[in-house]
């Protein structure tokens, strides 16, 4: 005797029944997720659209900063040659550079009328820059217009000082007037090539 299943259980029309409507149920189930798909990419097309607009944004700020920086690369190599005209000009050589700035500064002194106790030097490498930083310790008397001369003189020289200590000791004939002298005790730096 043949069993069947699909009779004996239900009859035909109910089995078709069941079928449509699992295919009904299928079929709004992906019209569902066909909506919910077609809702996602709108946002996600709105979201893109941001998205582009700020990497736009984002792109013309790095053009403007590759922009500058070419500029700033440009101007570096004017510095560059600057530097290397103000190291070759302007810094003395180790062999002869101590006699060139003592006799530097001593025709200021001499030029501004004021007496030098006399340089004294002491040298400090510097790691690196191809250079020695030579400090420098003088003493100068006179009055104050002379002094103020002696500085003068040094901003103007052809050599290259910085001033980094001045100490005022005293008033050499005790009294303030505008005729006194004054000791001034000058601590400079300048820098040789090595």
């Amino acid at each position: 005797m043949v069993r069947d299943d699909l009779t004996m259980n239900m009859s035909w029309q109910l089995w078709k029944q069941v079928i449509i409507a699992a295919l009904v149920v299928l079929l709004v189930a992906d019209l569902g997720l066909l909506y919910v798909r077609w809702e996602n990419s709108r946002e996600n097309e709105a979201a893109m659209r941001a998205e582009r607009d700020r990497l736009e944004l984002t792109a013309k700020a790095l053009k403007g900063d590759v922009a500058r920086a070419q500029r700033i690369r440009e101007s570096m190599s004017g510095v560059t040659k600057e530097y290397d005209a103000f190291y070759k000009t302007d810094f003395e050589s180790t062999s002869d550079g101590y006699s060139k700035i003592e006799a530097n500064l001593d025709a200021i002194a001499v030029k501004a009328s004021v007496k030098s106790s006399g340089a004294a030097f002491e040298q400090k490498e510097v790691k690196g820059r191809g250079v020695e930083e030579i400090r420098i310790s003088d003493t100068v008397e006179g009055d104050y217009s002379s002094i103020i001369k002696f500085i003068s003189g040094l901003e103007q020289s052809p050599y290259f000082y910085l001033l980094s200590e001045l100490k005022l000791d005293s008033a050499v004939q005790g009294s303030a007037s505008p005729g006194a002298l004054i000791r001034l005790h000058l601590e400079l730096r300048t820098y040789f090539k090595s």
